[in-house]
């Protein structure tokens, strides 16, 4: 996809466009589609906006990602069926159905009823790229790191006093660990590596400037990485949820028990938002943004 004008995005209208061939670099392939009903592309701002006249029959022919990123209401009826939107978001619909153990139709259904919900306003897939990653750092890395602090304490409670009569929670400890382990330093990495490049890239963007130099070549190397560490991250939350029953309490639990379990189901609905915005709405976006960059340069 090239970085057109309003008037070209315009006459487009809802036709899905393919590239013409691959983008070497960009790890898009030929057969990538951009649909103008839900992605607008202005001065270099990639601005992703409800679509709000999507059918069952769409339904049918898009992947988890594409609805999720079409009509952002999606993603409580995805977190409602644990269906994976994030890191498995690039499946068909009916795949992902079928993985979650959930009827289609159901989701069909449930999917048609929440696209005639309102979308706020202040959706944050509609964010221009730097305001994005503001959004991000802000509401999902502060979040995530004072949740995985203030959580270790609390499962350590947990784990001592009601780990004979529960030994799963032996293995939630350790999937927890290691989710700990990972997530601190990824997000640093972000932090200190690829956002920073990305509001630079942002920012000087044609026509204001050429593509910045980083010592990593192309954006898309640590983004390979960041969607890697994601994908181990989401087989952890899914270790942890089917380890707690879908973090159900035993009957008679103590209030630790249900605060460590609530806290859990908090933090892994905020790290699928998370996940989803990054792997799908920023990173694409800017990859894309470097790539049309370089070639208005050129």
């Amino acid at each position: 996809m090239r970085i057109i004008s309003r008037g070209e995005a315009e006459k487009y209208g809802t036709t899905l466009l393919k590239h013409p061939q691959p983008r070497t670099g960009t790890g898009l392939s030929s057969c990538t589609l951009f649909d103008f009903r839900s992605i607008e592309v202005w001065r270099g701002d990639c601005i992703f906006t409800p679509c709000m006249n999507i059918t069952t029959q769409d339904l049918s022919q898009r992947t988890v990602r594409e609805i999720a990123l079409a009509a952002p209401q999606s993603t409580r009826i995805f977190e409602q069926y644990k269906i994976d939107y994030c890191c498995g978001g690039r499946r068909p619909l009916a795949e992902a159905c079928e993985r979650a153990g959930v009827d289609v139709e159901e989701v069909y259904r449930s999917l048609s009823e929440a696209f005639d919900a309102p979308i706020p306003d202040e959706a944050a897939e509609k964010l221009p790229l730097s305001q994005l990653v503001d959004h991000i750092l802000a509401k999902h890395h502060v979040f995530a790191a004072a949740e995985l602090e203030r959580l270790t304490p609390l499962m350590d409670k947990v784990v001592k006093k009601h780990g004979e009569m529960h030994p799963e929670l032996y293995q939630l400890q350790t999937a927890f660990g290691d989710l700990k382990a990972s997530l601190l330093p990824h997000m640093q990495k972000e932090e200190r590596v690829l956002f920073p490049y990305i509001q630079k890239l942002y920012a000087t963007h044609p026509p204001q400037g050429a593509v910045p130099e980083a010592n990593f070549g192309t954006v898309q190397n640590p983004i390979r990485m960041m969607m890697t560490e994601h994908d181990s991250d989401g087989e952890l939350l899914a270790r942890m949820n089917r380890l707690t029953n879908g973090y159900s309490p035993p009957e008679g639990a103590c209030p630790s028990f249900a605060a460590l379990y609530y806290g859990l189901t908090e933090l892994e609905r905020d790290l699928h938002r998370h996940i989803h915005l990054e792997n799908n709405v920023l990173f694409p976006a800017a990859a894309e943004l470097e790539w049309s960059g370089k070639f208005e340069s050129a």
